[in-house]
């Protein structure tokens, strides 16, 4: 009978911590989505607000300076907007497009080949990873410079053919989600390497495509160091650098809110690719779990 008479306290008490345990982690969400979110908000809010409010400080009510402070930004002779976005879209594009495609092809050559140097070869895309971009900068400026690219778009995207890192991140993904048994039938029903790779290796990653395409497209969005070493011609210039340029203007021509609208506007081309993305990277998710 003391069975019987304890069991179902035991089972509230442990209906209770659960809850409280499932409450506690929405508390912690809702405080990290705060977090996240209000830095948005705010950015948002000041893109409306004028310079003279801005400094009296942090509102929560919309402005009514937003259209202004938009204008104002592309009439700015001395930003060139447009050109700014369109730069940073063709070279963060590029970046991603090159980066996904010929890494994932390299990391597939790694993977389903047998050759002598192979650990060698992964071992080195290990270490050319770990290099800092600042040891090779300066080197790598020289060279564009001396075969006539310094002031070009190409060098920015270019060298996104031989990313180390998604290299690294596609072979572990292969490794753990894609049978080589499924690469071995493709050859005997006589269906050629590139073939092979395109038709029935790539759509298997498309999660692990999606996550490293949103990577390399913010990390060539954000890139800030090589462009302005390699960039001086005004309408070849990308958007960190025109926010750069628009943030250590004048004191007396200061305008904090046409800044956070550049920034705004900046921002706007990642929320879409993650958008567009994300679905490929929730069921990436969701099918590793399953197979779990």
């Amino acid at each position: 009978m003391s069975n019987n008479t304890e069991m179902p306290a035991e089972a509230v008490k442990s209906t209770h911590r659960l809850k409280m345990a499932r409450l506690g982690c929405y508390i912690v969400l809702a405080i990290l989505c705060f977090l996240c979110l209000f830095f948005f908000y705010m950015l948002i809010m000041n893109s409306s607000r004028s310079n003279f409010q801005i400094q009296g400080g942090f509102s929560f009510i919309f402005g009514h300076s937003f259209l202004i402070n938009f204008r104002d930004l592309i009439n700015d002779g001395s930003i060139p907007v447009v050109s700014g976005i369109i730069n940073s879209l063709i070279v963060s594009a590029m970046s991603a497009l090159l980066a996904v495609y010929f890494s994932s092809l390299t990391a597939f050559a790694i993977y389903a080949y047998d050759f002598r140097l192979k650990k060698f070869a992964f071992s080195l895309i290990l270490l050319i990873m770990v290099m800092p971009t600042q040891v090779s900068a300066l080197g790598f400026v020289q060279q564009m410079r001396a075969i006539g690219l310094g002031d070009s778009l190409i060098p920015l995207f270019l060298p996104a053919i031989a990313s180390p890192v998604v290299i690294f991140f596609m072979k572990q993904y292969m490794d753990s989600t894609l049978p080589i048994d499924i690469i071995e039938a493709a050859r005997i029903d006589g269906c050629n390497e590139f073939r092979t790779f395109n038709t029935i290796v790539m759509p298997i990653m498309k999660p692990a495509v999606a996550v490293q395409a949103i990577f390399s497209f913010v990390g060539a969005w954000n890139n800030f160091f090589v462009p302005a070493l390699l960039l001086d011609s005004a309408n070849k210039k990308t958007l960190p650098i025109l926010v750069m340029q628009l943030r250590s203007a004048d004191y007396l021509k200061f305008d904090m809110g046409k800044i956070y609208m550049f920034i705004m506007i900046a921002i706007i081309p990642i929320v879409i690719v993650y958008l567009l993305l994300s679905k490929y990277i929730v069921g990436g998710v969701t099918l590793g779990s399953v197979k779990g």
